[in-house]
């Protein structure tokens, strides 16, 4: 009794970030276990890996009395959500500090952002093949004449849709960095007409494809059209987990194989040109395989033992329990 006396007594975590936010390690927590739930279904050998993914999260009491997370065990499935949660941190973390670097070698450059669509995969066999062609089909974009002649570098991440009869919609979100001389003569601007019938040819399809193009206005704090916004657009999440952690289970399972399989060896975000050069000399790691822990980049001094704040998931209370 003294055991089961002592587990109610617990404190819950509360982590906020710098805004007073609340982070959601038990909504991502509990989304984690069930997705561990579907795998172990599904009979993937990785779901038991995946089901001790946070189970004990330690961090940091900092001097203002915030939390910093310090030290856990992240599984990186592709999924998971609380894996993807942290990638996306990382991301728009890491893509904030590149593209202001960016701006700051080259400050009469400016940045577009591009939405690239094409027709829905039918099932996650045609997803599979569609995913590798759209990369091909960017790859070739981005060399044709008249896009590389102002291009300084760009970033792109795909994203993924499910639809309820059961097909896929992928596309690409892209921030292009291009020479101030390209929206000067009409030698130089791209309409949106040309994105797409470029777009079209890289594809090779026979019908337009869906082109979204806008300049990015990088002195806007807020709104669609600002840098910061068009950042975390392409930093988030590579699949919702809403979208496979519907009331339909079978429709879950489902889901969640085809997208197993169909982005197994790929990657959620590529750089390129000057971007990726900026990203190599700042030594930032690879937020797919690396590090979860500090997504922000701010590396902290070893904690002293009266720092270190401890807590670990609870599977009676379903939540985080301070210890």
């Amino acid at each position: 009794m003294r055991g089961a006396f002592d587990l109610a007594n617990k404190k819950i975590l509360q982590d906020k970030n710098s805004y007073g936010k609340p982070r959601p390690w038990r909504q991502k927590k509990l989304e984690n276990l069930r997705y561990a739930e579907y795998l172990s279904i599904l009979l993937y050998k990785k779901a038991h890996k995946v089901q001790g993914c946070a189970d004990v999260l330690r961090f940091r009491k900092l001097p203002d009395g915030s939390t910093k997370l310090y030290q856990t065990w992240f599984c990186k499935s592709r999924l998971c959500p609380l894996c993807n949660w942290r990638r996306s941190l990382k991301n728009s973390s890491q893509l904030t500090e590149i593209l202001a670097e960016a701006h700051r070698r080259h400050s009469t450059a400016r940045f577009i952002f591009l939405t690239l669509t094409e027709e829905n995969s039918v099932d996650g066999v045609d997803l599979k093949r569609r995913l590798k062609a759209l990369t091909h089909a960017f790859f070739k974009l981005v060399h044709y004449k008249k896009v590389s002649k102002n291009l300084l570098g760009f970033v792109r991440s795909t994203e993924i849709t499910t639809n309820a009869n059961g097909s896929y919609h992928q596309h690409l979100h892209v921030l292009l960095f291009v020479k101030s001389a390209y929206f000067k003569g009409t030698g130089n601007y791209l309409s949106q007409v040309d994105w797409t019938n470029l777009w079209q040819k890289a594809l090779k399809s026979s019908y337009k494809p869906i082109v979204n193009v806008e300049a990015v206005r990088t002195n806007k704090s807020k709104g669609k059209s600002s840098l910061l916004a068009s950042a975390q657009e392409t930093a988030k999440y590579q699949v919702k987990s809403a979208d496979y952690m519907t009331d339909d289970d079978n429709r879950n399972q489902q889901v969640i194989d085809d997208l197993e399989q169909a982005l197994a060896g790929t990657r959620q975000i590529g750089y390129g040109g000057l971007l990726k050069q900026i990203k190599q000399q700042l030594k930032l790691d690879d937020a797919d395989n690396g590090d979860l822990v500090n997504v922000d980049g701010d590396k902290l001094s070893e904690p002293t033992e009266a720092e270190l704040i401890v807590a670990r998931w609870d599977q009676q209370r379903k939540n985080y329990l301070i210890w």
